[in-house]
């Protein structure tokens, strides 16, 4: 039998391998009857609307037919699909058969970098992405190294921006390819999209970035941006995990990296999962009508309140240029993950810079990349509220965050 006890992140364990002299927080207690459910780990994943369980519900139970079947049944499920391709497409301003349903964005992302540079071998192997992707575009990268391609990671600055000036000083006749995040997931820095993609219009290197944390922050017009490739996914919106979406401009060449039958374009083999993309349909056109003047006042008398209490501590990014609901503070001296813990038990739940994994800890190439020693990495927090946060919420978070 599997234990699913968390003794991999216990928080004992840490003392015994961290590097860090930090004061004991108490102890962590597995089965501890939490009193409150404070979510704050939205970048992570984000709690299910019930608009979009609500139009989810029918494709699995009543209306769940095959949508390449040529009956009543199939039938109904591919005018689903087709309605939701034609939601999503209106809000990213194109067209309906350049949005391809992917299992995950982990997978659009690998679709995109995959089956693009792949593609376009024959004009040029040299690839340009940034040292604070999220693994599922940096590791595509490394994997492409492997295949003979050569790829560029450009720096960014103590906040996160990368310099548009330095991709185009990278480009070459041989670039078929630039990723560059929309908002990094762990620091909350939105990057100059626009400015990358005006500077990409006139080149032949296809321009694609990774916009799962984005919706509802930024706008995500496909013309505005001039991109020629994006990844969203569901689970950050509000929607269903499993699901990701690629946009994919109509004149880009790209070949599929999961081979079967021809659905989506031929570009995305498998059977649709209807309701899941329903789902994510409905979700979009929701976040996309979020107001995030709520979250941001929040998260400002937060942050300014854990600055006001821990005055060694500071803001890892930017205060302008970020997403609404994004904290990433470092506290020197204390170990992140007890922090993490000591929250947890009384039922508030946030994640950390530093990835727990079977007792070994990796730095976070985002904070590496920043600047930050080892030690404050470790020592980093992530707070990332969600539409569903109150102000009671975070007067209760500022009475119960610890003080080393």
């Amino acid at each position: 039998m599997l234990d699913y006890t968390r003794k991999a992140c216990d928080v004992n364990r840490f003392h015994a391998f961290s590097s860090i002299d930090s004061p004991k927080i108490p102890a962590y207690h597995t089965h501890t009857m939490k009193k409150h459910q404070i979510y704050l780990d939205n970048a992570a994943t984000t709690p299910m609307d019930p608009k979009v369980l609500e139009a989810m519900l029918p494709y699995f139970t009543e209306k769940y037919g095959n949508p390449e079947a040529l009956h009543t049944k199939g039938k109904e499920s591919l005018i689903a699909i087709d309605n939701a391709r034609e939601t999503v497409a209106k809000i990213l301003n194109c067209r309906a058969r350049e949005i391809i349903f992917c299992g995950t964005a982990t997978e659009a992302n690998n679709l995109a970098i995959f089956g693009t540079a792949r593609a376009n071998k024959d004009k040029g192997t040299h690839l340009i992405t940034t040292k604070i992707e999220h693994s599922s575009v940096r590791r595509p990268f490394e994997q492409l190294e492997k295949e003979g391609f050569d790829v560029t990671y450009l720096d960014v600055d103590n906040e996160g921006f990368v310099n548009p000036d330095d991709i185009k000083k990278a480009l070459t006749p041989k670039t078929t390819l630039v990723s560059v995040m929309y908002a990094n997931n762990e620091i909350g820095t939105i990057e100059p999209i626009k400015k990358i993609g005006k500077i990409l219009h006139d080149h032949q290197a296809y321009f694609h970035t990774d916009a799962c944390q984005i919706p509802g922050a930024e706008t995500l017009d496909t013309k505005t941006l001039k991109i020629d490739m994006m990844t969203l996914n569901g689970s950050k919106i509000y929607g269903p995990k499993g699901i990701g979406v690629l946009y994919v401009n109509k004149e880009t060449k790209i070949e599929p990296i999961i081979f079967g039958s021809a659905h989506e374009y031929s570009l995305r083999a498998g059977t649709h999962n209807t309701p899941l993309i329903v789902g994510f349909a409905k979700a979009l056109e929701l976040i996309t009508k979020s107001d995030n003047k709520k979250i941001t006042k929040l998260r400002d008398k937060l942050l300014t309140a854990l600055l006001k209490k821990i005055p060694r501590a500071h803001l890892n990014g930017p205060t302008n240029h970020r997403l609404p609901n994004n904290i990433n503070i470092t506290i020197p001296g204390i170990h992140a993950q007890e922090i993490l813990l000591h929250l947890d038990e009384a039922g508030i739940y946030v994640s950390t810079g530093a990835a727990c994994n079977m007792g070994n800890e990796k730095p976070s190439k985002t904070l590496e990349a920043i600047g930050l020693p080892q030690k404050e990495i470790l020592s980093s927090l992530r707070i990332t509220l969600g539409k569903n946060t109150t102000e009671e919420d975070i007067d209760y978070v500022i009475k119960t965050f610890p003080t080393p």
